[in-house]
């Protein structure tokens, strides 16, 4: 039976943030390897969903972020998660921004993070890739190295787009980090235009090549009015984009004033980014349509939140923040409240 999250929460919030996260990663990596998952792990719900030509198990997806370098693929796996997003991960290795970058808010049960694509690079993560079991579908979430210029993102993300493409089930773009400078321009007008259009060759070039067309999507922010919802969600479906995941962290403060490290820069994740990031899901459905693949993600720290994601028209979940504050038990409550449902 796994050990309550309860007796180790405290343990790991009385460590600085990212500390704690260090260590989760590297003890859910060793008890994995040591036969003592059985510790944490949890039954994985049996929910078989298809999208993206892809078989889940269930709806509940591990977000990126966690486990940028896919160092314990395998011991998040057995959290009972339907799917596992890798990275965000750079075609050349970066350290970050400076420390501390990660901050608890836990009367908001919040986090505020800006880390800035802190990774390996991709060539140590394909490395993990290929050494994981591969039990559920991967995706991989790549973006652009923090001193390449904003007009050369394209190289990045085609480079990153090459590296993955023989390992990803499907391959998430992400252009809505709040903390690499000017990123998010690329959700808007021309830029996004050129960056689709880019992104949709070089796919079409690789699917050629490898007999094979990876799913590809494009993850968005929060902090968009409806307008720039509606036109992304036309260039997402003129440049042949797969699917969205909606949304990433917010810039928005209101939820949080006055809390501790309520004015550090970076993302705001969890609870506060519920209502945010399911308004967003509307507006991307209504706009869509119907079958478009949606994947919903923020604010999920109950099953009732999972619940409402998909009747927003979301298709699968994703959690992050809300592992750190429910631990692994979160992942089968949302799987199971999920269980044959449609939105």
């Amino acid at each position: 039976m796994p050990l309550p999250y309860g007796l180790i929460r405290p343990i790991l919030f009385n460590l600085d943030a990212e500390a704690a996260h260090d260590l989760t990663l590297a003890g859910l990596r060793l008890l994995h390897q040591t036969g003592l998952a059985l510790l944490y792990a949890h039954a994985r719900v049996h929910d078989p969903v298809q999208l993206l030509g892809l078989n889940f198990p269930n709806r509940v997806g591990l977000a990126a972020g966690l486990d940028k370098n896919g160092e314990a693929i395998d011991a998040l796996v057995a959290m009972g998660f339907g799917f596992i997003e890798l990275g965000t991960v750079t075609p050349r290795a970066q350290p970050g921004n400076p420390k501390p970058r990660l901050f608890r808010l836990p009367r908001a049960q919040a986090l505020i993070n800006r880390m800035g694509f802190n990774n390996a690079g991709v060539d140590a993560l394909l490395r993990h890739v290929r050494r994981s079991r591969r039990q559920v579908p991967l995706g991989l979430n790549i973006g652009k190295n923090a001193r390449t210029p904003i007009e050369q993102a394209l190289d990045d993300y085609r480079a990153g787009l090459q590296a993955v493409y023989p390992y990803a089930d499907y391959v998430t773009i992400n252009v809505s980090s709040p903390n690499t400078q000017g990123l998010r321009q690329l959700q808007t007008d021309d830029a996004l235009e050129a960056l689709l259009q880019g992104l949709a060759n070089e796919r079409a070039r690789l699917a050629d090549a490898q007999g094979k067309s990876v799913p590809m999507l494009v993850k968005v922010a929060p902090d968009l009015h409806a307008e720039q919802i509606h036109a992304l969600a036309d260039a997402l479906q003129r440049h042949g984009i797969d699917g969205v995941i909606a949304t990433n962290t917010t810039t928005a403060r209101a939820a949080v004033v006055g809390l501790p490290y309520a004015d550090e820069a970076g993302g705001l994740s969890g609870a506060p980014l519920r209502e945010p990031s399911t308004q967003v899901i509307k507006l991307l459905r209504a706009r869509l349509g119907a079958g478009y693949p949606i994947i919903g993600v923020g604010g999920i720290l109950r099953a009732e939140d999972a619940v409402e994601k998909i009747r927003a028209g979301a298709d699968l979940v994703q959690i992050y923040t809300g592992l750190i504050y429910q631990g692994p038990k979160l992942v089968a409550d949302c799987a199971q409240a999920l269980s044959g449902r449609s939105h």
